[in-house]
């Protein structure tokens, strides 16, 4: 026959591991929650920040990033 206390330890491992499972199964509940909300954001169609951008002329080429266009000249090459 089993010793109370080796069952007293063997039941109460068994509510650890028990336990354990639970805050697993609520962490992975509540991030998956969580990213399906993300998810929604990241591809919704009610916030759509493209509409402020002014369509570039057929002719114009985009600009490198924190440069300025070179000054119209007429013809003239000055130094």
């Amino acid at each position: 026959m089993m010793k109370k206390s080796t069952f007293g330890a063997a039941l109460a491992f068994l509510a650890a591991v028990a336990g354990v499972l639970t805050a697993v199964a609520l962490y992975l509940y509540r991030r998956e929650k969580e990213l399906d909300e993300y998810e929604k954001l990241l591809f919704s169609d009610e916030y759509d920040d493209d509409d402020d951008m002014e369509p570039m002329e057929d002719d114009e080429e985009p600009a490198a990033p924190g440069t300025e266009p070179a000054p119209e000249t007429d013809g003239e090459i000055s130094f």
